[in-house]
C-alpha cells in the first residue's frame, strides 16, 4: 500500500508532512542508531530493566543513588549529544528540539520524558535566574559529551497536580543566602537530575495560585551533601525506565526564579513546554502503532487473503492515516508557536494566549488519539496484540501516560476555556484559520464556541467537553490542509 509507506519510519513521516526539514543528516543518524541499537535495548529495558534506588553506602550515610542498567544510559546520553536540550539555545529555536523528540519517540516515548523535564529547566533558569545563578549551572545543562547536566520539575503533590493553588503545600522560607523549601512532592519525574524547578509558597505568601513561586533546587547543597531525599519510586504502566519518585524536601537550599509575585506565570510556562512535547510524542506513538499494525496485516492471512485487503481493515487503515496527519497538523501548529513566543516574559502578548489555546487543544486531541490509535493496533494484532513478547501492548501502556502527564484532558478543556473567556484567544484561532476553512464552517464554529461562553458557569463546564473536542477536531482538520509545508 504505497500510501503508507511514510508509516514506516519517523523520518519518512516528517519528509511528507514538512517541506523543509532542519538538520536532515542528524534525523537520519538518529533513525539508523535506534534501528541498529536502540530498539533492542528499549525493549530490554521495558521488560527488565526499570532503576532502583541505593539509599545508604557502605559507611551507613545516606546517598539515596538511583542506579540504571548501563544500556539505559547509553539510549538516554545518545539524545543529549544529539541536542535535544542544547541546540534549542544554540540555534535559538526549538524546532530542532522537537523534531528529534519526534523521531526519538517513535521507538521510546519514555525516554523523551527526561529530554522535556531537562528543557523545561534550562528555560526559566535562563529567563529568570540571576547572572549569578545562570553563570553557575546554565552552561552544565548544554554540554555537549556525557558530563551534562539533566533537569527535573516538580510540582505535583499527593492532593493532585491540577488545583496547584490547594495542592501544592511546599513552603520556602528566606535564608542568609537563598532559599529553604520543606515539603514532599509526589510525581517527580527524572529525580536523581543534579538540578529541578520546583512550586513552593514563600512564607506568608497569599493563598491559591497567587501565591506560588518558583524555585531554582540543586541535588547538592553547597557544602556537597545530599539537598534532597528519595523516600520511593514509583511502579508504573509504562515509562518504565524514567525514575518517577516521592521527593521529601527538607530545609532545601533553592534559588527563587524571577518575582516571587509572577511564579505561577513560570510555573505554567514550564508545564506549556511539556504539553507541547506531550502533543509530539502521542504524534509519534500513534504512528509507531499504525507502523507495527501495517506490518502484521501485511503478513497475517485469514479468509485466503491478507488481512490487509480486506476492505474494512483497508479503509481503517486509511481513516488513520488521515486522522494522523491531522493530530501531527496541530501538534506541529502548537510547536511553531511556541517557537514564536518562548522567550517571552509577561506580560505576554496576544500570539503568546493564541499559543495557549492551541496548545491546550494539541494536547487533548493527539493524547486521545495515540490512546484510540494504540487500542485499535492490539485489535489489528488480534489475540496477538495482548502478548507482552509481541510488543505491541506497550504502546498502549505508553499512551495511557500521555493522556494525563502534564495535566489531564479535563485540565486541558478547563484552562481551554479560561483563555478563550479571558484572552479571546479562539477569535485569534479563527481568524488564523479563516484563510483554510469556508465562512459557513468558521461562523458555525464560533457560534458554537460563543454559545458555550455565554452559558452559566456549571452548565458551561458539562458541555464543554463536546465543544472542546468539536473545535480541537475541527483545528486539525483543517491545518492539516496546509500541509506538506
Amino acid at each position: 500500500m504505497t500510501d503508507f509507506d511514510s508509516v514506516r519510519a519517523p523520518l519518512s513521516f516528517l519528509k511528507s508532512r514538512l517541506s523543509i526539514i532542519e538538520h536532515p543528516d542528524l534525523l537520519e543518524g538518529e533513525q539508523r542508531w535506534w534501528k541498529t541499537d536502540g530498539l533492542a535495548i528499549s525493549n530490554a529495558i521495558d521488560r527488565a530493566g526499570t532503576p532502583w534506588v541505593r539509599m545508604f553506602d557502605r559507611a551507613g550515610k545516606r546517598v539515596d543513588e538511583i542506579l540504571y542498567p548501563p544500556e539505559y544510559q547509553a539510549i538516554l546520553r545518545k539524545g543529549y549529544r544529539s541536542g535535544v536540550v542544547w541546540r534549542a539555545f544554540e540555534e535559538k529555536s526549538l524546532i530542532p528540539t522537537y523534531l528529534l523528540t519526534y523521531a526519538i519517540s517513535f521507538y521510546d516515548p519514555g525516554v523523551c520524558c527526561p529530554y522535556t523535564v531537562s528543557l523545561g529547566t534550562a528555560v526559566p533558569l535562563s529567563k529568570y535566574g540571576t547572572a549569578e545563578l545562570r553563570a553557575r549551572f546554565f552552561p552544565e545543562l548544554l554540554r555537549k559529551d556525557d558530563s551534562v547536566w539533566q533537569g527535573a520539575t516538580w510540582m505535583t503533590e499527593i492532593e493532585g497536580g491540577s488545583d496547584l493553588g490547594a495542592g501544592v503545600k511546599t513552603v520556602a522560607r528566606r535564608a542568609a543566602d537563598g532559599w529553604l523549601l520543606t515539603g514532599d512532592k509526589y510525581f517527580a519525574s527524572n529525580a536523581w537530575a543534579e538540578l529541578a524547578v520546583v512550586a513552593a509558597r514563600p512564607e506568608g505568601a497569599a493563598s491559591g495560585v497567587r501565591g506560588l513561586a518558583l524555585f531554582l533546587v540543586p541535588r547538592y547543597r553547597k557544602d556537597g551533601s545530599l539537598n534532597y531525599f528519595i523516600r520511593r519510586l514509583k511502579d508504573k504502566i509504562a515509562t518504565r525506565s524514567v525514575p518517577t519518585c516521592e521527593i521529601e524536601l527538607r530545609d532545601s537550599e533553592g534559588y527563587l526564579l524571577g518575582p516571587a509575585d509572577s511564579g505561577i506565570y513560570l510555573i505554567l510556562e514550564v508545564l506549556n513546554l511539556s504539553r507541547v512535547a506531550n502533543a509530539v510524542v502521542s504524534v509519534a506513538l500513534a504512528q509507531r502503532a499504525i507502523a507495527e499494525a501495517l506490518d502484521y496485516a501485511e503478513c497475517r492471512t485469514a479468509f485466503r487473503k491478507h488481512i490487509i485487503e480486506h476492505p474494512l481493515l483497508q479503509h481503517q487503515f486509511k481513516i488513520r492515516l488521515r486522522d494522523l496527519r491531522s493530530a501531527f497538523a496541530l501538534a506541529w501548529e502548537s510547536v511553531q508557536l511556541l517557537n514564536q513566543v518562548w522567550t517571552e516574559q509577561p506580560p505576554y502578548s496576544d500570539r503568546y494566549h493564541l499559543f495557549r489555546l492551541v496548545a491546550h487543544l494539541a494536547k487533548y486531541w493527539t493524547a486521545e488519539f495515540a490512546v484510540d490509535t494504540a487500542k485499535w493496533a492490539m485489535e489489528v494484532h488480534g489475540g496477538l496484540g495482548v502478548l507482552a513478547e509481541q510488543g505491541v501492548e506497550r504502546w498502549f501502556r505508553e499512551a495511557m501516560i500521555l493522556a494525563i502527564w502534564e495535566g489531564t484532558s479535563h485540565r486541558q478543556i478547563l484552562d481551554g476555556l479560561e483563555v478563550m473567556e479571558r484572552k479571546q484567544a479562539h477569535k485569534m484561532l479563527f481568524a488564523q484559520l479563516a484563510e483554510i476553512a469556508t465562512a459557513e464552517e468558521l461562523r458555525h464554529m464560533e457560534t458554537e464556541v460563543q454559545q458555550l461562553l455565554g452559558l452559566p458557569v456549571e452548565q458551561k463546564e458539562t458541555q464543554a467537553e463536546a465543544v472542546f473536542r468539536r473545535l480541537a477536531a475541527f483545528t486539525a482538520d483543517k491545518l492539516s490542509l496546509t500541509y506538506p509545508r
